[in-house]
């Protein structure tokens, strides 16, 4: 690693060593030293095994954004409004799923400082603000050019020997560690003599081992090592790696999405959207747009650099036509970029276009199913929320709410680009009257969606009423013969409690919710339902109608907190933000 400030840093455990060797009479005879077998501290060999043992803090790059220093555990990071505590190494990959979770690279993540960084030389610096942090980070030569070597390194325990100019042992030291060489090398003048203890065993990249006997043997094996391997030394966090096999193998296996095109630094997202490319092993590709027209073109891969390259040619799509340096190929998703103005995002969809529907149509008809979010041409139906669909043989669905019960038919279909649709006619209820594209398939959840359009539905599996689970039922049981109050109501952290102070709510055990005013009265009229959801945790819905005066406080709301006499609620939005609802027992 590059260093950045001069430190000279004693270890306890050096000082105590070299110490102990200084103890030596002063003209002790000790065994002649072979010159060949001795290292100046400023030597070549000297540089590279200090190359060799510097911190390598490249494993927190999705952070630090830098190669040359690391940050030390425990930290806390806020990753697209999500606080997260970064514990280990391990803590790391809930960064990138957060970043995953977002098709879109701008992500926004904020350190909570004051942190510590250890630099490759393992000293350590606080750092009190992200200006401070990014003016280390500059100093950084990135790409894998950087000073550390990280295809080779040293097996431990190593006994080392230093000598002062007249060739008389001063000091001798056992290190355990790349942090306890590095540290000792920190502490040595340039004209300091050392010599290590051999035979010294090393293991590469690739875990197999060599033994070196000799300055030239260790000098040479360092050498040809150091520039064996993709050291991944750079702030490019989300290059997972892999094979050119392997990305081959992806490619194949399922029909992929377009979700993201960048062209010249110009966003083309719009006119591509959701093509869908089919890989063959012949090297052909075809794309299907969205009014199923054909587009057939070629692919090749390669290996340049330590990175594997997607080439693609079309006769039509010329917005494609490059040699594509694949970025990531995890969680269902391939990056490929080209520079800085060129990128395409793509998004594996095997479920989407399946060959056999009867294994949606089989999903569909095991249980009910209850509607957790619908969106028609733009309008958002949260009157619908919680009704239950059943889908039943010979095409015959119905949608009910409590004793409202509506019929309709369904049918599970391709449309024109080959992908998997349900297909819905509900005369009485437009809302849910669409060929829904699918866009998700799980055995307890499913999502019907024209990405980047105002067509989404989400459904959840709801077996038997959840009549088994004990806390549903609890729930459930709270509202028998009761009247409860909005304690608390906010959206977006806007306060607006006040304007529902005074009136009661009862909940019927039909599903049925009245609004009594301060007369007890009876002023507006809604609906609720309790479920566990498909992440398994527990669910109220509460809705109103589009011109009620309550309508704000119907959400599809996760519950945070429950007792005998308080409901806590919790409903995170489409923009980030959270509708938080308390309701007390009167």
């Amino acid at each position: 690693m590059k260093k950045f400030l001069n430190y000279v840093m004693y270890t306890s455990l050096l000082v105590s060593t070299l110490s102990l060797g200084s103890c030596q009479k002063e003209h002790e005879e000790v065994d002649p030293v072979n010159e060949q077998e001795t290292l100046m501290a400023s030597s070549a060999t000297a540089k590279l095994i200090e190359q060799t043992v510097s911190n390598d803090g490249s494993y927190d790059n999705i952070v630090d954004g830098s190669s040359c220093f690391d940050i030390q555990f425990p930290y806390k990071v806020n990753v697209n409004g999500l606080e997260l505590a970064i514990d280990s190494m391990e803590d790391l990959e809930l960064i990138e799923l957060a970043f995953d979770a977002v098709d879109e690279d701008e992500n926004i993540l904020d350190i909570f400082f004051p942190i510590t960084v250890t630099m490759g030389d393992y000293t350590e610096i606080s750092v009190n603000g992200m200006e401070d942090l990014r003016a280390l980070a500059e100093q950084c030569i990135e790409g894998g050019d950087d000073d550390d070597i990280e295809c080779i390194d040293f097996v431990y325990p190593i006994s080392l020997f230093t000598f002062n100019t007249n060739k008389q042992q001063t000091g001798k030291i056992v290190v355990n560690s790349d942090r306890e060489w590095r540290r000792f090398f920190a502490g040595l003048d340039d004209d300091d003599l050392v010599s290590i203890d051999f035979p010294v065993v090393l293991e590469l990249y690739d875990e197999t081992e060599v033994e070196v006997s000799s300055n030239t043997e260790l000098a040479s094996a360092i050498e040809s090592a150091k520039n064996a391997c993709d050291e991944d030394d750079d702030d490019d966090y989300n290059d997972d790696d892999f094979t050119q096999e392997r990305l081959e193998e992806y490619l194949v296996e399922c029909p992929w999405l377009v979700r993201d095109v960048e062209r010249d630094n110009q966003t083309q997202t719009e006119q591509y959207f959701e093509y869908a490319m089919n890989f063959t092993e012949a090297g052909e590709v075809t794309v299907i747009d969205r009014a199923g027209n054909r587009i057939t073109g070629t692919w090749a891969t390669r290996v340049a650099n330590y990175n594997v390259l997607l080439s693609l040619e079309f006769d039509v799509l010329v917005d494609f036509n490059l040699e594509w340096y694949v970025n990531e190929i995890e969680d269902g998703k391939i990056k490929l970029y080209s520079g800085d103005d060129n990128k395409i995002v793509m998004k594996k969809a095997c479920e989407l276009f399946s060959d056999e529907p009867d294994t949606l149509r089989g999903i569909l008809r095991e249980c009910s199913w209850i509607i957790k979010k619908v969106r028609n041409d733009g309008e958002e139906m949260r009157r619908l929320l919680g009704y239950e669909f059943n889908f039943m043989a010979e095409g015959v669905v119905t949608l009910s709410s409590g004793d409202n019960i509506l019929d309709g038919s369904w049918e599970i279909t391709t449309n024109a680009q080959g992908r998997l649709v349900m297909a819905i006619n509900m005369g009485q209820e437009p809302g849910v009257s669409f060929e829904w594209p699918l866009a998700d398939l799980r055995d307890d959840r499913l999502k019907f969606e024209i990405e980047g359009t105002d067509y989404e539905l989400i459904l959840e599996r709801n077996c038997d009423n959840d009549e088994d689970d004990e806390d549903v039922v609890m729930i459930r049981g709270l509202f028998n013969k009761s009247l409860w109050e909005v304690a608390y109501f906010a959206e977006n952290e806007n306060f607006s409690t006040e304007l529902y102070d005074g009136y009661m709510f009862s909940f019927e055990p039909n599903g049925q919710l009245s609004v009594l005013n301060p007369n007890e009265q009876e002023a507006d009229s809604g609906r609720w339902f309790v479920y566990r959801n498909s992440e398994q945790k527990l669910e109220m819905i509460i809705t109103f109608g589009t011109e009620s005066n309550f309508y704000a406080l119907g959400n599809d709301y996760h519950i945070a907190e429950v007792s005998d006499n308080r409901l806590e609620l919790k409903h995170q939005n489409d923009w980030g933000g959270f509708n938080d609802l308390i309701l007390e027992k009167l």
